[in-house]
């Protein structure tokens, strides 16, 4: 892949604010960060097609001794075999667990079931995290 050199010009003050995250996430240099930065700008983009391949990661840390909800996450998952892709549980204490999802589809699939899931009564927090599918990935 052929590297393009271009110059950016930035307040000195959001420069050194920058410079400061950087240093926090542990980019070794700016133009890894504005690589990062664009890359999800772009992935932005093509979230605003819901017919656009993705895939993407649903995890959320639910109350397992709330009544049928485990069945009802159980039920959910598997009304969309061939878009869960692999799953993965973690108990965190008596009551409360965590769940990994990964699935494929559109980014329009993706964010319907997320949105089921994470609207559920007894979820406590969720988030989800979308990619748009390479092109050189398989289904």
């Amino acid at each position: 892949m052929k590297l393009v050199r271009f110059g950016v010009s930035m307040e000195e003050r959001l420069l050194g604010e920058f410079d400061n995250l950087l240093d926090k996430k542990g980019y070794a240099n700016r133009s890894e960060a504005l690589r990062d930065l664009v890359r999800r700008c772009l992935i932005g983009q093509e979230q605003q097609d819901l017919s656009a391949d993705a895939i993407g990661v649903i995890s959320f840390v639910y109350d397992h001794e709330r009544r049928e909800l485990s069945h009802r996450l159980t039920r959910l998952g598997h009304s969309r075999l061939g878009k869960v892709i692999s799953s993965m549980h973690v108990h965190l204490d008596a009551t409360n667990c965590l769940e990994i999802i990964v699935v494929q589809g559109t980014f329009g699939e993706i964010q319907e079931l997320a949105d089921q899931i994470l609207s559920i009564r007894g979820v406590l927090h969720g988030e989800l995290m979308l990619a748009p599918r390479l092109p050189n990935q398989e289904s």
